[in-house]
C-alpha cells in the first residue's frame, strides 16, 4: 500500500505546475483513465458478445419451438449454444469487476491516517477546498451544502446525475432495441437465460447508484467512481452505437 501511495505522490508532483493544490486530485482522473484504457479491450470484447448473442436470436426462436413445453430444456439448450459459439451471456460484467482493486486501493488510500508507521501525506491533499479523505457528511459538517466542500459535491453530484440520466437513456435504447430483435426472432428476449432478464431490466438504474456511493466514500474513491462512470457512459456510446 505504501508503494501506491508514493505512486500517487509522484504523479501529483509531476502535475502540480498545472492543476497545483488539485494536483492529487488530477492525478486520481489520470490513474482512472490508465485503468480504464487498460480494461478497454475487455470493453470491446463485451460489445462484440452482446451482437454476437444478437446475432444467435434466430437460432434460439428455433430452440424455443424445439423445447416449447420443456422451459428446463429450454433454458439448458440456450446455454449450451452460448458456450458452443464461444458468448457469455454476462460477459458484460467483467470490465467492472477488474475495475475493483483499483477501486479499493483508492478507498483503502485514502481512509487510513498511516501506513507501516509513516503518516499518510495523501490526506493533505484537496480538490479545490474538499479534502480528498474527507466525505460528504464531512463537507456538511464543515460548511454545509453551499461552503467551499460542500460545493464540490455539488458539482460532482450534478455532473453524477447528467451522466446517468444520459446512460440510463442509453440503456432504454438498447433494451428497446434488443427487445425488437428477439421479437422478430420469435424469441422474449433472454428469458431462457437464467437471471439474465432481471438483470437487463435492473441495469437502466444501475447508474443512479454512483448518487450514494459518491455520498459515502472518501472523496478520492468518489474521483475515481465518477470519471470511470463517464467513461463508460461515452464508451458504451461508442462501442453499441
Amino acid at each position: 500500500m505504501s508503494a501506491f501511495v508514493h505512486l500517487v505522490e509522484r504523479f501529483a508532483g509531476l502535475l502540480e505546475p498545472v492543476f497545483h493544490a488539485s494536483a492529487a486530485a488530477a492525478a486520481i482522473v489520470l490513474f482512472t483513465a490508465l485503468v480504464r484504457l487498460l480494461v478497454h479491450p475487455l470493453s470491446r470484447a463485451a460489445a462484440r458478445g452482446q451482437k454476437a448473442r444478437a446475432a444467435l436470436q434466430p437460432r434460439i426462436a428455433e430452440l424455443r419451438k424445439k423445447h416449447a413445453r420443456d422451459p428446463q430444456r429450454l433454458q439448458q439448450a440456450v446455454l449450451e449454444l452460448h458456450a458452443e459459439e464461444q458468448v457469455s451471456p454476462l460477459s458484460g460484467c467483467l470490465p467492472s469487476l477488474l475495475q475493483a482493486p483499483a477501486f479499493l486501493l483508492l478507498y483503502y488510500a485514502f481512509s487510513h491516517s498511516s501506513f507501516g508507521g509513516e503518516t499518510n501525506d495523501l490526506l493533505t491533499h484537496r480538490l479545490l477546498d474538499a479534502p480528498l479523505g474527507d466525505r460528504w457528511t464531512d463537507a456538511l459538517t464543515a460548511g454545509g451544502v453551499f461552503g467551499g466542500a460542500g460545493l464540490v459535491y455539488v458539482a460532482l453530484f450534478a455532473l453524477v446525475t447528467a451522466v446517468a440520466t444520459f446512460s440510463y437513456r442509453l440503456s432504454r435504447q438498447m433494451t428497446a432495441a434488443n427487445a425488437a430483435m428477439a421479437g422478430a426472432a420469435g424469441t422474449s428476449g433472454g428469458d431462457e437465460v437464467p437471471g439474465l432478464g432481471a438483470v437487463t431490466k435492473v441495469m437502466p438504474f444501475l447508474s443512479f447508484l454512483t448518487l450514494v456511493t459518491v455520498a459515502v466514500v472518501p472523496l478520492a474513491a468518489a474521483l475515481y467512481v465518477v470519471t470511470s462512470t463517464a467513461w463508460s457512459a461515452v464508451e458504451r456510446a461508442v462501442l453499441y452505437r
